[in-house]
């Protein structure tokens, strides 16, 4: 690693990772979409499911590029870490997404909505500071959006907080359990995607202190 920091490193690395970032933040949209106007929903569903295969094929080629590539922008295990953490966190969009399908959810939770909107708030940032990962002149930039995605899954957690106070008040009957139950997982989904997005956040952050 210290070798590397003296020669040219493959800038496709930092390319695809700034690419997986607006892929995420393009799935963050299209969950929101979903969520905000519940109709077309299965043409809606497949739009994730979609956006999620392009995250699979960006991480497959960064894997490839890894194999490929003697010199590397920062350390492998860091490389395969923030590869991981951007597709898992597609991952857990598309699962939220497919589940509403699965489940025939009626009609959306009011906290799936308010959930959703902050994780696509944590995919803009991310979107934003992906490209600025090589820089170490950015580092304070970084870490103020990352502070940012951090408040936000704070915001997730007492989102997620409320669901289960409430999830199950008036529930009478078995359906209504299990529409109570179902509810419950998709919300447990969409808030994985915003612990996702703020492990995504220390990940760089990690990076960045390991080469700064």
């Amino acid at each position: 690693m210290v070798l590397s920091k003296f020669m040219p490193s493959n800038p496709k690395f930092s390319a695809r990772f700034a690419e997986a970032a607006r892929n995420a933040h393009a799935t963050a949209q299209a969950l929101v979409d979903l969520l905000e106007n519940y109709t077309d929903v299965e043409a809606k569903v497949q739009r994730v499911r979609d956006l999620e295969h392009v995250g699979d094929r960006l991480s497959r080629e960064v894997t490839n590029l890894l194999a490929e590539s003697f010199i590397v922008p920062f350390d492998r295990e860091d490389i395969i870490a923030l590869n991981a953490d951007l597709d898992d966190l597609v991952d857990d969009m598309e699962d939220a997404a497919v589940k509403l399908s699965l489940y025939r959810i009626q009609t959306p939770l009011p906290q799936m909505v308010q959930l959703a909107r902050v994780v696509e708030a944590q995919c803009v940032l991310l979107a934003q500071g992906m490209p600025l990962i090589e820089d170490t002149g950015k580092v304070g930039e970084l870490a103020k959006i990352a502070e940012q995605i951090y408040t936000l899954e704070d915001q997730g957690d007492d989102i997620s907080d409320e669901v289960q106070r409430v999830l199950y008040d008036g529930v009478t009957d078995v359906p209504g359990m299990i529409v109570a139950m179902r509810s419950g997982e998709i919300v447990d989904l969409i808030e994985n995607a915003s612990d996702q997005a703020q492990r995504v956040a220390k990940t760089v952050e990690s990076i960045l202190l390991k080469n700064a």
